[in-house]
């Protein structure tokens, strides 16, 4: 597109004119107008100052056209998720308890097998307990936890949680993750505690991370993050922690 510029450096209309796509790996390479303006009605306009104008040339670079075929039927995305929450909810077809800190929480076999592989073991395994009606204990665990915990291997989800216990949330539950080989778990609590690390939780998280093995190179930004904001305070633990 060629524009003439005012004295403001704005494109005089009359004179902005686009032009049409040109391949110049064929043919003649020139391209533009060669009736662009007339000199004398250069000369009498006002956008000529100290024998100078102003033109600007917009270049557009194409790249390859493709086409793209639109769909005649549009296929929704996957609610299984939803579905399989919706299961939980209504208990239906439930063959197995959980007792946990006094709460009991009801759940399919089949389903939570298809997650954990602890799971997977222990009802489908040499040492199963699908023989037995009586409830597993899961020790060393606050129910909330375990809702939580039962919630995401339905819906691969967290319950909805305010920004206050989000954080002491994905601490106990960075545990628990790592305790029922949660590996997407471990590294959506990583995320969620990366956001919340400051000077008074950097040790606590970082001793959390080292126990669930995670990878360092992944909670390097996070620190250098926090570091920004509390550099003194913070860098005997990063020191420890690199």
């Amino acid at each position: 597109m060629f524009s003439l510029l005012d004295q403001h450096g704005k494109p005089v209309p009359p004179y902005t004119k686009n032009t049409e796509i040109r391949d110049f790996s064929f043919g003649d390479k020139t391209w533009g107008y060669d009736k662009y303006i007339k000199r004398e009605e250069l000369e009498k306009s006002e956008h000529l100052k100290d024998d100078s104008f102003t033109i600007k040339v917009d270049v557009t670079i194409m790249s390859e056209f493709h086409t793209q075929e639109t769909p005649s039927i549009l296929v929704p995305p996957s609610d299984l998720h939803r579905h399989l929450g919706v299961l939980l909810l209504s208990k239906v077809g439930v063959d197995v308890e959980f007792r946990v800190a006094g709460e009991t929480f009801s759940a399919h076999r089949s389903v939570l097998a298809a997650r954990p592989p602890v799971f997977r073991a222990e009802f489908f395994g040499p040492m199963k307990e699908g023989t037995t009606s009586e409830a597993i204990r899961i020790d060393d665990m606050e129910a909330q936890l375990f809702n939580a915990l039962l919630t995401f291997m339905y819906t691969d989800a967290l319950p909805d949680m305010n920004q206050q216990e989000e954080s002491a949330m994905a601490q106990h539950l960075l545990v628990a993750a790592d305790r029922f080989d949660l590996e997407r778990l471990k590294l959506i609590c990583s995320d969620k505690l990366c956001k919340h690390i400051d000077m008074s939780s950097v040790a606590t998280i970082l001793a959390l991370a080292a126990v669930a093995e995670l990878p360092k190179k992944g909670w390097a930004g996070c620190i250098v993050q926090a570091m920004l904001t509390n550099c003194k305070s913070m860098h005997y633990c990063v020191i420890n922690f690199m």
